[in-house]
């Protein structure tokens, strides 16, 4: 549980925040802010979110926002019309921002990354750290510019990847490792208690990577020639329904893939 500490001066006021997010971790993230609005001292002023689910069971962050009388928008540039606030919070929201839109944030502008950093900035984190054989995963809240995920650090967690870890299994890990980030943190972050760790201060010691959202349809091409090893940990960093799965091509023919590929591929 977050602890907020309590101070005499005047520095710490009611801060106002907008929140921009998706997916089920945006809507825990922004329901630990709105259950824990009086002893946090916030008011979330907006929220923006294109309500993007993995699954169609997914809570809706635009009905939770809206269940509180919160304005809710799908258009980034709102943001520069609104009122004064002090933070801005962007948990896994679908839309890179410029920095026009960061600006906006009077005080501090920050993102969870679900993944380290700055080993796995950009998208697919899960999926190349199978791919690459990493021994430790994790997620980081850092504050936001406008290179994509390349501000200072401020918090993180980190935990080991096994050698049998599928993208699924590695993405519900790093869901509740970056819900418990969340939760343990942002109370120190409203009240300016964290030390912001540039990511260069990690050169030479953490590789660092980048990876862009279309490289998906590379990887998920398999080559039925690769030893078997090469084949089972591409499918395991690859084979996340409902998403389109993993395939090979022989003889001009495409075959889906699964976990059960061995009786897949054509021999």
């Amino acid at each position: 549980m977050f602890t907020f500490e309590t101070h005499d001066n005047n520095s710490y006021w009611m801060k106002k925040i907008a929140f921009l997010g998706s997916k089920g971790i945006g809507f825990s993230s922004l329901k630990f802010l709105l259950d824990h609005t009086s002893m946090l001292d916030i008011e979330i002023v907006a929220v923006f979110s294109n309500d993007r689910k993995i699954s169609k069971t997914d809570p809706s962050i635009m009905d939770l926002a809206k269940s509180h009388s919160i304005p809710v928008f799908q258009d980034i540039d709102k943001i520069i019309e609104l009122p004064s606030f002090e933070l801005l919070i962007s948990v896994q929201y679908h839309e890179i921002l410029h920095q026009k839109h960061i600006d906006c944030a009077q005080e501090l502008a920050i993102n969870l990354h679900m993944a380290p950093l700055p080993e796995y900035r950009g998208c697919n984190q899960f999926s190349f750290a199978i791919i690459e054989g990493a021994e430790e995963f994790g997620t980081t809240l850092h504050v936001m510019e406008a290179g994509i995920d390349s501000g200072d650090i401020l918090f993180e967690r980190r935990f080991p990847i096994l050698d049998t870890e599928s993208v699924q299994t590695l993405h519900q890990k790093t869901t509740m490792e970056s819900i418990q980030l969340f939760e343990d943190s942002i109370a120190k972050i409203i009240q300016g208690n964290y030390q912001r760790q540039p990511q260069s201060k990690y050169k030479g010691i953490r590789a660092s990577g980048f990876h862009l959202r279309n490289e998906m349809d590379s990887i998920k091409q398999i080559d039925s020639t690769w030893p078997e090893e090469k084949i089972d940990r591409y499918i395991r960093a690859t084979y996340f329904p409902p998403f389109a799965p993993p395939f090979t091509v022989i003889k001009g023919q495409k075959f889906d893939l699964s976990p059960n590929w061995r009786n897949e591929i054509p021999r």
